[in-house]
């Protein structure tokens, strides 16, 4: 081997300098990253270690173990969702009501006309009369806004009400 480096004309000391201090060089970097690994390893440990020493890893598991409990949970809930939100257009959340004296020799306006509609103006109009011996009460049938039986003023001063309540459309 020397004979090579003496054809090549390099000084078979400066080979050996030149490996002692690459030598030191790795010698010095592994002592560092030792360093940088005891130090990791004690932070892990400290991670690892939880309450009480329980192990992170069984929290970890418990976690996982409830977000699937709550997602079943959450699903229940949006079939509930979904069969309002289906059911919705059939509730009678509309409404208007007038009340008046519907006749002379009867005061206070015990009489009344009430609306009831659903989203879609279909609905029933309750109408009640009150009178000095007597009660009488009517329903009519409304069916997108209109009713096929004549409407007294009061009925359709309710039923407008009704079509108008919360006109913006509020949608779940």
């Amino acid at each position: 081997m020397s004979n090579l480096f003496d054809k090549l004309g390099i000084d078979l000391g400066i080979i050996v300098i030149l490996l002692m201090i690459l030598v030191s060089v790795l010698i010095i970097l592994t002592v560092k990253q030792s360093f940088q690994i005891s130090r990791l390893k004690r932070k892990y440990k400290i991670f690892m270690k939880g309450k009480d020493a329980q192990s992170l890893e069984r929290v970890f598991a418990t976690k996982f173990k409830d977000i699937d409990k709550l997602i079943k949970i959450n699903e229940g809930y949006q079939f509930d969702v979904d069969m309002i939100k289906k059911d919705h257009n059939k509730i009678l959340s509309k409404y208007g009501i007038v009340k008046y004296d519907a006749f002379d020799d009867v005061g206070g306006k015990l009489s009344f006309a009430l609306a009831m509609l659903d989203r879609n103006n279909t609905g029933f109009i309750f109408d009640a009369i009150h009178s000095r011996d007597n009660c009488f009460l009517y329903i009519k049938e409304i069916v997108k806004g209109e009713s096929y039986i004549m409407l007294s003023k009061e009925e359709i001063k309710a039923l407008k009400q009704a079509v108008n309540y919360n006109s913006s459309d509020d949608v779940i």
